[in-house]
């Protein structure tokens, strides 16, 4: 349709050719809505099936001579004791736990 069409129309078919786009749309919108909320379902459902693959246990590899009870395996940010005890001048080395 050509904008002259449109200005040929009267008020009242205009405003039908109004309601009908809208109806049309609607319909569209929720159709899409419908594919989407489908998808989405697919998504998270894929997403709790896979499990985490299981990850072996790690050795400590130092330990507090403070307190035994408090080992760090080497992973991850270093315990506060840990930190604390490098600071006052310690060698990592000294905490490592001799297996064997």
């Amino acid at each position: 349709m050509r904008n002259d069409h449109f200005r040929k129309m009267s008020s009242e078919d205009l405003w039908d050719l109004h309601e009908k786009v809208a109806v049309e749309l609607a319909r569209k919108i929720t159709l899409e809505k419908t594919k989407l909320d489908e998808r989405l379902r697919q998504v998270r459902a894929q997403s709790v099936e896979r499990e985490r693959r299981p990850y072996p246990k790690v050795l400590a590899k130092y330990r507090n001579p403070i307190n035994p009870a408090e080992t760090w395996a080497g992973r991850g940010k270093q315990p506060r004791w840990l930190a604390a005890q490098l600071r006052s001048g310690k060698k990592l080395d000294q905490f490592l736990i001799r297996y064997g």
